[in-house]
């Protein structure tokens, strides 16, 4: 009976001890099949060893588990209780423990930012990623486009060759006649007949190297004898066309300086040099009518009478548009035509005592009036200085007075470098 008690009492104590020890106690699955016979023996995780006492550990040197046996018996109701409640104890024990564990290690880590955040940041990486695949990909291409760009050239070479003469001769003629305009009295008539014989000479060198073309039959509104007459070969003869237009009027601007000074002073030099721009802006628009529209109209004949029917109602489509463009050019046709027949009324020819109260000197030139002209907001110019001063401008220089209604820009001799291809 004492052994019994003391037994008890034993058992009793052990499982206290357990229940304080954080130690989590797992049955083991070795020994489930002894425990009706030799008592209930748990096992202790490895990482919680440190905790258990050391008369506990030193039980098992050689293993790293600790088994606790419970002696079954009379005393196995009081023990079980005992063990039952020492094992949920620990249970909760170590699973607060390791909810805590977690919850700290959670609260160390940077929280990561929210995905909509930032909604352009999306947008902005795909952006720059396509251009990224864009770049490779003409970086690798790039040997490919060279060689493209090399056969092309060749074979081509004759028309890149007579584009890039058009282009540079227009810039420097253009640029010549606009110098001999500005020095007026003192421009060179030598060099005003070699910018003539210039452009004559380039444009029939042009006409006889494509003679079989028949180019020159675009500046009388005719066909050239190009065929098939095909997209390219279309805008390869009007752009041909229009520069040997601009050819011609600046050769008829170059044959307007030659005229003696006597007989055409510098503000009717300038009407008519702004004449001639304007005619000849109003050829240009013309010009590649016929061509556009032979285009339009039988490059699909082939397909029957559907393909005809498509080119004549495109035909008269495009027509009607170019009759709505050519309206603005012809209304500055007329007010310039007006104004060289009846001439430009900016002012009145000033007196002595309006120029000696205006002290006698120009505002625009600084030096003494030259055939003074007094506007009508009474500023007084030279003639030639106010006629340069609204080759730009429609107001007084001093008071920004409205004077022309509007800006005579051509009459510096310039031509415009509009390249008119429909």
């Amino acid at each position: 009976m004492k052994l019994r008690v003391q037994n008890d009492r034993s058992d009793s104590r052990r499982a206290v001890k357990l229940r304080d020890s954080p130690a989590v106690m797992q049955p083991n699955s070795n020994e489930r099949g002894d425990q009706a016979g030799n008592g209930l023996s748990l096992t202790l995780q490895p990482e919680l060893l440190s905790r258990v006492p050391a008369h506990t550990a030193a039980a098992g040197p050689e293993s790293s588990e600790v088994r606790v046996p419970m002696p079954s018996g009379p005393g196995e109701s009081m023990g079980g209780a005992s063990s039952r409640r020492s094992r949920v104890g620990s249970h909760s024990h170590s699973h607060s423990h390791g909810h805590h564990r977690a919850h700290h290690h959670s609260s160390s880590e940077p929280e990561p930012d929210p995905a909509d955040s930032d909604p352009d940041s999306g947008e902005a990486s795909t952006s720059l990623s396509e251009l990224r695949c864009l770049f490779r990909w003409l970086q690798k291409s790039l040997p490919f486009l060279i060689i493209l760009c090399s056969k092309l050239v060749i074979q081509h070479a004759l028309g890149l060759a007579v584009g890039v003469g058009l282009f540079t001769t227009f810039l420097y003629v253009n640029k010549n006649i606009q110098t001999q305009v500005f020095l007026q009295d003192r421009h060179s008539k030598l060099q005003c007949v070699w910018q003539l014989v210039f452009l004559i000479s380039s444009s029939l060198l042009l006409y006889y190297t494509f003679l079989t073309e028949t180019l020159y039959n675009c500046l009388i509104f005719l066909s050239p004898a190009i065929e098939p007459l095909g997209f390219w070969e279309t805008l390869w003869a009007v752009g041909v066309t229009n520069f040997i237009i601009k050819f011609i009027f600046m050769g008829i601007k170059c044959l307007i300086l030659l005229l003696p000074s006597s007989l055409v002073n510098y503000r009717a030099q300038g009407r008519w040099l702004m004449l001639t721009e304007e005619l000849g802006q109003v050829h240009q628009a013309v010009a590649p009518l016929p061509l556009w529209f032979r285009y339009l109209v039988t490059y699909q004949e082939s397909e029957g009478a559907p393909g005809l029917t498509l080119g004549v109602v495109l035909a008269l489509l495009y027509l009607i548009l170019k009759l709505l463009g050519m309206y603005g050019q012809w209304t500055s046709l007329l007010k310039t035509v007006r104004l060289c027949l009846m001439g430009e009324h900016t002012g009145t020819a000033a007196t002595r005592s309006q120029c000696s109260e205006a002290g006698d000197v120009c505002p625009i030139c600084q030096g003494e009036y030259r055939e003074p002209r007094a506007l009508i907001c009474q500023h007084i110019f030279c003639d030639e200085c106010i006629a340069l001063w609204f080759n730009r401008e429609k107001s007084c220089p001093l008071c920004r007075t409205v004077i022309t209604e509007k800006v005579y820009k051509w009459r510096d001799g310039a031509t415009s470098p509009h390249l008119q291809i429909y």
